[in-house]
């Protein structure tokens, strides 16, 4: 395939190497090339068969908006722009394109969201729960878009309204995930520690290939158990 990657930060780079060495032929645009998604023309998008934005929170919708009108595939990694899912959703399923969004791109974040779905029974038996997130110094959005994945799982499972979710910035910190479920008998830590985001970028990448010939809106967390 031919893969348009949005963004030059580290995990935009890491998903820009990993394509490579799957067997794909890759351009990457930095911010400075792409501004309001300026780059992303009718012309420019014909020589793409799928794009995967790990840009900002202000980037992304620009990024969207420019892929969709075109009918270019496209995967996000970017969150922060999740109040606007509902209008996205509308777009793609209008224009006839592709897409796949998640707020971890992690198979093992994915696993770890089914392991917090089962876990979440224990609010509905007297148990109170936590969720906090570390991140690097330079993430953008707080809480993390995992952690608000978490915190609606929860949710949804138990019918209970949580808390804030804990957001901690520091260093050079990859991505941890701890969900801590407390009673008056016990308490449970359920944990998700990111060793390095070549998770993220392969999961991306997986999903680039799977996207393609497909139509539709979809959630990461519900398409990776079909990832070839």
């Amino acid at each position: 395939m031919k893969i348009l990657v949005l963004g030059a930060g580290k995990t935009g780079s890491l998903v820009a190497e990993v394509a490579r060495e799957r067997g794909h032929a890759v351009r990457a645009l930095t911010a400075v090339d792409n501004e309001k998604g300026c780059a992303l023309t009718e012309e420019f998008l014909a020589g793409y068969d799928v794009a995967i934005d790990f840009t900002t929170p202000d980037a992304v919708m620009h990024n969207i908006a420019a892929c969709v009108k075109q009918r270019t595939p496209i995967v996000v990694g970017t969150t922060g722009w999740y109040r606007e899912i509902d209008q996205v959703k509308k777009l793609v399923e209008a224009s006839g394109t592709g897409l796949v969004f998640g707020s971890n791109f992690s198979v093992g974040v994915n696993v770890f969201f089914a392991i917090v779905r089962t876990a979440a029974a224990a609010l509905t038996n007297g148990y109170s729960a936590q969720i906090m997130e570390r991140h690097h110094v330079h993430k953008k959005d707080a809480p993390s878009g995992t952690a608000v994945t978490i915190k609606q799982i929860l949710e949804q499972e138990s019918g209970m309204q949580l808390g804030e979710v804990s957001s901690i910035r520091e260093g050079e910190t990859v991505g941890m995930h701890v969900v801590t479920l407390d009673s008056p008998a016990d308490t449970m830590m359920l944990v998700h520690d990111a060793k390095s985001r070549r998770g993220f970028a392969e999961g991306a990448v997986r999903a680039a290939e799977w996207l393609q010939g497909k139509t539709g809106f979809y959630d990461f967390k519900d398409i990776y158990p079909q990832l070839g």
